[in-house]
């Protein structure tokens, strides 16, 4: 789909595509083996127990049979965009250019479709490397309304899953994301204010803030990701595009009685909004 010969810029052949900047330029470098199986190990027991630090995980990989060290498993953790879930004082120097928006959530009373919009980032491990994966989600209905898939952690993607999400169902009130620095980058904070949202931000580290996505990795990583093992970055962007309209259609959530995430979002939105 990408001609490299072509007058018009890469950047911009990507943007009409509706793909990352990033994946133009993706080529694969070879993980070995036990490397991978590392990884792979941590972000498993990641989210069996993220509370868990880089010296919790060392002891619990020992366990299992890992040698490996705490400052290995931490170089690691941050390769793979994790850390642990837990309220911690100066974890990390924020960028000088970069705000942190107040978290605007506590106390309110999330009770309508696009009130609430969700963005985080999470690394997705396939056969041979690795991709991360952002998502929109509305925490009313739980729907994922725009994904996007990244070979690099660099703002754009989330901007265009956002960018997308708003052109298809609206605007949100709020987004709500981490303190991460794709979330905090120019791009994204001037997209936020384009669409209309007032931008909020979680907590350094704190779990609660962000708990609706946390519970979606669960889902997607036991139901889709783990099971297949990707072989390649496309196989990745097809498999779960399948499993998010799974989600959204079909798979019935016990915090909405049974009923699927489409079936509360559309119920949620304006008469108007729904047919249009």
């Amino acid at each position: 789909m990408i001609d490299r010969e072509h007058d018009l810029p890469l950047k911009r052949q990507a943007e009409l595509l509706g793909i990352s900047r990033g994946s133009v330029y993706y080529l694969p470098e070879p993980v070995p083996e036990a490397e991978f199986a590392l990884m792979r190990r941590i972000d498993e027991l990641h989210l069996e127990h993220p509370f868990a630090g880089s010296r919790m995980l060392r002891d619990l990989l020992r366990l299992q049979g890992f040698d490996v060290g705490r400052r290995h498993v931490g170089t690691l953790m941050r390769r793979m965009g994790i850390q642990a879930l837990y309220r911690k004082p100066n974890t990390s120097k924020k960028h000088p250019a970069h705000p942190v928006f107040p978290y605007a959530l506590r106390g309110l009373a999330i009770e309508r479709a696009n009130q609430v919009w969700a963005l985080d980032i999470t690394y997705v491990p396939m056969a041979r490397g690795w991709v991360y994966l952002v998502v929109v989600l509305d925490w009313h209905s739980r729907r994922v309304l725009a994904h996007r898939v990244s070979i690099t952690m660099e703002a754009d993607f989330c901007v265009e899953a956002l960018r997308e999400a708003a052109a298809r169902w609206g605007s949100p009130d709020i987004v709500n994301t981490d303190q991460g620095s794709q979330f905090s980058s120019a791009e994204f904070v001037a997209e936020v204010r384009r669409i209309g949202a007032r931008q909020s931000m979680d907590g350094r580290g704190c779990w609660r803030d962000n708990v609706f996505v946390e519970r979606l990795w669960r889902s997607v990583k036991y139901e889709d990701v783990y099971l297949k093992a990707y072989d390649g970055v496309s196989a990745a962007r097809r498999s779960l595009a399948t499993y998010f309209e799974f989600y959204n259609a079909r798979r019935p959530h016990q915090s909405h009685d049974g009923r699927t995430p489409d079936m509360v979002y559309f119920n949620a939105l304006p008469s108007m909004q729904v047919a249009a």
